[in-house]
């Protein structure tokens, strides 16, 4: 790319001349985008920064939380606290909403966050990342409470996840396609690297852990025993298994080049409907999967028009090239449910 795009160059172009960026959503993302390039800091130092490791502690959900969960989790409510742009927070690692103080009472959005996705892989130096989600506060009624949190996916203004891997990278929508930015560590700034991202609509790779075949629903068992059988199968090709147990990381291969993504519902947990969390993963990595072209189901339904019920409400996920997975839609769907 002979001429250097920023974020901020970026932004405001589509703001000026495709009017689909409100001025107060571009600062809020410029101010995530700060966020990120402070964990990536963390992140780099590893060791050195003592920010590995256990911190000793469970999230609401009951997992253990490493010393960079909470680090990363600080870092965006910090940054955004005195943004001005925000109405309130939610993240994967806070029981409750985290309302800003109401000396702003300007602030138009909602923010919901992962911010470290990949948290078992911290230790063995392998991709990890943030990812967030941005939801228009509803205005008629003052003040914000977590029903106002509770929208369906397709509500989002924007989305995306920063991985922080080889190259640090922010991947983005505001609706009108998907976007890469990397972080120039020298000059300490976001700069275009590849717009109207498109994921192809047939693929010959899957992600899935295998180590829970013997759980899965048949649908899913029928999928993935057909993607085994390769050229002497039903489905006549060969195809490649990738699993890197990061869900930010395994979204970025598919982004790059393709492949389903599968996190389903499995009989360990027969009440729940999946592990994944659907407001802070499924609905972000859904809008963005959908704006390159691809797929994002349940299973049963297109993720971003599940009514929200609770905050950390957990879903099956099956996303990527958008024909493999209307195909393990399908199967779902003609056995029924899960």
């Amino acid at each position: 790319m002979s001429k250097r795009v920023s974020l901020t160059q970026y932004l405001v172009e589509q703001q000026r001349e495709h009017d689909n960026i409100p001025a107060q959503l571009r600062l809020l993302i410029e101010v995530v985008a700060r966020a990120c390039k402070r964990i990536a800091i963390a992140v780099n130092k590893g060791a050195l920064g003592e920010v590995l490791g256990s911190a000793g502690s469970e999230n609401v959900q009951g997992e253990v939380q490493k010393k960079l969960d909470i680090i990363s989790n600080e870092v965006l409510i910090e940054a955004n606290e005195w943004g001005g742009h925000l109405a309130a927070m939610a993240s994967e690692e806070m029981d409750e909403i985290h309302i800003i103080p109401n000396r702003y009472p300007q602030g138009e959005f909602l923010l919901l966050f992962d911010p470290l996705d990949g948290s078992s892989n911290i230790d063995v130096n392998v991709s990890i990342g943030t990812i967030f989600s941005v939801l228009k506060k509803p205005t008629n009624h003052e003040g914000v409470s977590e029903a106002d949190f509770l929208q369906p996916g397709n509500q989002q203004v924007a989305a995306g996840y920063c991985v922080y891997g080889p190259q640090t990278t922010l991947v983005l929508t505001v609706g009108a396609g998907v976007v890469m930015f990397t972080l120039d560590r020298e000059l300490g700034g976001w700069f275009l690297v590849e717009q109207d991202v498109q994921i192809p609509a047939d693929t010959k790779e899957f992600a899935i852990n295998m180590s829970n075949m013997r759980h899965w629903a048949p649908p899913v068992k029928r999928y993935i025993d057909e993607c085994l059988a390769g050229t002497t199968g039903a489905r006549g090709k060969d195809f490649n298994m990738r699993w890197i147990a990061s869900m930010v990381a395994d979204v970025h291969r598919i982004l790059s080049r393709g492949g389903i993504f599968m996190y389903p519902w499995d009989a360990r947990e027969p009440s729940k409907p999946g592990k994944l969390r659907l407001m802070y993963e499924a609905n972000p990595m859904a809008f963005l999967v959908e704006q390159a072209g691809g797929a994002a189901t349940n299973g049963q339904q297109r993720i971003l028009d599940i009514q929200p019920t609770k905050l950390h409400e957990r879903v099956s996920v099956i996303l990527g090239s958008k024909n493999e997975v209307e195909r393990v839609t399908a199967y779902h769907e003609k056995a029924g449910k899960p």
